[in-house]
Formats: C-alpha cells, structure tokens, sequence
C-alpha cells in the first residue's frame, strides 16, 4: 500500500495528489497536522533520507521559529523540532514498500510507480 504523508493544504502535496488521482493509483493520505509521526518514525525516516533533508528549512513554519530553536541542529534536535512542528517536515513523502520518496517530481513517481517496477 502507498502511503503519501504531507499535509492537506500544501501546494505540492496537492500536486502530488493530484498526480496519483489522476492515473488511479490507490494510496493512502497521511496528514501531519491530524496524524503526526512520532520520535520513532521520524528516526527511521531520518535513518533513511537523513535529518538535514526531512527537515524542511526553506518552509514558513521552520523560518519563524526563534533563532535558539534552529541553533546547533542535530539529528536529535532536527527531530524534537519535528515532532514540536509537524510543518516542519519536508512533503510530501511517498511511502511505498521498503521505498521512501522525498518531495514531487512527475517523472520519479511515473518510474517508481511504474505497473512492475
């Protein structure tokens, strides 16, 4: 089973959803503001994608934060933030199987979703 994570009212989440509807690809949606990940996903995901790029930087929710909180980032710093900001977790993030995909790009879901890939 697919499983997209992100949230609802993101552009690219919406993009990626949209993506999948359109070619009949079941999934199922995970939203970060109703159904956040814990510690021990978000370690996991971090094991396999890295904290510097499951941490969304570049987002609204990351930017405001006061400049102590994104201070001397480390994993485990990355993660206490995460879980404190679920907004802060880059999106969206398709879960397929053993596979992890890390933002949209049209091309890469046509490949990894591909009917025998």
């Amino acid at each position: 089973m697919i499983t997209l994570h992100g949230i609802k009212t993101c552009d690219t989440v919406r993009k990626a959803r949209g993506w999948l509807d359109a070619r009949g690809i079941a999934y199922r949606f995970r939203d970060y503001k109703t159904e956040p990940p814990g510690a021990a996903e978000l370690a996991a995901w971090s094991d396999r994608l890295g904290w510097e790029a499951l941490l969304n930087r570049k987002g609204t929710t990351f930017r405001k934060l006061p400049e102590a909180e994104k201070a001397d980032l480390d994993r485990a710093k990355a993660i206490s933030l995460m879980i404190a900001h679920p907004s802060a977790i880059r999106r969206p993030l398709l879960e397929s199987g053993e596979t992890l995909r890390l933002g949209f790009e049209p091309e890469d879901y046509a490949a990894l979703l591909a009917p025998g890939a």
